[in-house]
Order: C-alpha cells, then structure tokens, then sequence
C-alpha cells in the first residue's frame, strides 16, 4: 500500500481537473470522506464552500453488521439542482454507503450530475457502483479491512476485522 496519500490526493485531483465544470462543488461523506474532500477542495481551488454529508438514517445494513451510528447533522452549504457535483469517500467496498449518499444528496435537489471520487476500492462490491476517479485500489484479505485515520496526517492502515466473517 502506498504510504504517501498526499502524491495520492495529488494524482486524484489532476485527474478530476479534466472532468469538473468551474461551478462545480463538492460534498464528503462523514467522517473519512469529508477529510478527502477537504484535502481535494484545496488542491482544486473550488470555489464553494464544502459540503458534508451523514448516511446514518439512509443506511440499509447497521442491523445487520452491528453497528450504533452516531448521527451527525448534513452540511449542504450550496443549491444541489442542477450543479455538478463531486462526491468524495475514504473507501469504497459495498457501494452501500455511496447508494446512502446519494438518497441524502437528492433530498436536497436534483444534481445536473454526479462524480464519484474514492481515495481507495477495494473488493467486496454489493452494489453496482464505481467510482470516476480512484486514488488507489487494494484488495484485502479475509478478515481485513482499510481504515482512513487523520485528518492531519492522513493515514491508512490495515487492521485486523473484529467478526472477521462481517462486511465493512
């Protein structure tokens, strides 16, 4: 895995320069996507102030893999109708977070359109998502999963799954 997430962050925003319109805004997703996109924001120089968004209510698998989620307030500082929108996670595995998001963003408007950037993919896809722009891909082995720590240093790290035989 590559140590040096700022050259990471640094190719992703060269790619998406290409892709994004002038009046395009970004929105992260808690927590380690709105670190991403914060870091991407200054990289490229956008203009609107960004945007956060919480999946916690929009969720379809907390039950199911045991997780408690402490819900936090979305942040939409911008018109979503008809804008471009860059949507930026830490890591895409299920597609089920990226989905949650995207039902969070559409209660807010219409976007014109959506890209979708991730710092990392790796296997596991339930869901028929992909991202636009991927920093790096790594695929895990059984038991493992990625964690984005920061957000100053960004950070991942592989760890050890606690109930190995449940999805992230």
């Amino acid at each position: 895995m590559r140590d040096d997430i700022e050259a990471v962050l640094d190719q992703m925003a060269e790619k998406l320069r290409s892709r994004l319109p002038d009046d395009a805004a970004i929105i992260g997703i808690y927590t380690g996507g709105v670190w991403v996109a914060e870091a991407l924001q200054r990289r490229l120089d956008l203009e609107t102030e960004a945007g956060q968004v919480d999946i916690s209510f929009y969720r379809d698998d907390f039950t199911r893999i045991g997780l408690h989620p402490q819900v936090r307030a979305s942040h939409i500082p911008f018109d979503v109708d008809n804008r471009h929108i860059l949507l930026v996670d830490d890591v895409l595995h299920t597609g089920r977070t990226i989905r949650a998001a995207l039902n969070e963003i559409f209660d807010y408007g219409r976007p014109a359109q959506i890209t979708l950037a991730v710092l990392v993919d790796r296997d596991g896809r339930e869901l028929p998502i992909q991202a636009d722009v991927v920093g790096m891909y790594q695929p895990l082995q059984s038991g493992e999963q990625i964690k984005l720590t920061g957000p100053e240093p960004l950070r991942l790290e592989i760890r050890q799954q606690q109930g190995a035989d449940s999805p992230a």
